[in-house]
């Protein structure tokens, strides 16, 4: 049985709303203004906001305390969430080609979340495979604007992938502000 005093005390950097991540004016995804154009455009924009989520509960923590696996008995951590996008993002181009799968990156059965130790050289590769991955992901999806087309063996359409993405990222994020809260308190957006 945990008792309160196991946890860490709840903290933010936020000074203007309380519940905030950060203030606004610190905010990398405040997008003041007008919203984008178009649903390819807005969908785009949800996926870069998520993305950008996921790296700021990343943010300022040590190897050990973003593989802490700190909701059990889930063998899910920060570090193993890095690394388990960086996977998706990879499996997503399989659904646009006809081409034979490309190797996953961390091996099979949940490799991505089991592999993610507490070592520098494990996060640094976990975020260098992230970013090659989502732009690699990125430039796939740039030749096909059309939302209505459909791809790959199975005829998904672009549509139906850019759903997925921002999904797959926006559930991600719930399970990392779970997990940043247990590792040292930090909450907010």
């Amino acid at each position: 049985m945990h008792h309160m005093s196991d946890q860490p005390a709840r903290w933010t950097q936020a000074t203007v709303y309380p519940d905030m991540w950060a203030d606004p004016d610190d905010d990398p995804r405040n997008s003041e203004g007008v919203s984008p154009d178009g649903e390819l455009a807005t969908l785009q924009d949800f996926l870069t906001s998520y993305r950008m989520t996921l790296l700021m509960k990343c943010e300022g923590l040590a190897p050990e305390q973003l593989a802490r696996r700190s909701v059990p008995p889930s063998t899910m951590s920060l570090l193993g969430l890095v690394r388990h996008l960086a996977e998706v993002e990879r499996d997503w181009r399989n659904w646009i080609t006809h081409d034979d799968p490309l190797p996953t990156l961390y091996g099979k059965d949940d490799g991505d979340f089991h592999g993610a130790v507490a070592d520098q050289a494990v996060v640094d590769g976990a975020y260098a495979d992230l970013a090659r991955e989502q732009a690699e992901t990125d430039a796939a999806l740039a030749g096909h604007p059309d939302l209505g087309e459909r791809l790959g063996k199975d005829g998904t359409a672009v549509r139906e992938l850019m759903v997925h993405r921002v999904e797959e990222y926006a559930r991600h994020c719930g399970h990392a502000d779970l997990l940043r809260e247990c590792v040292d308190g930090r909450v907010g957006q």
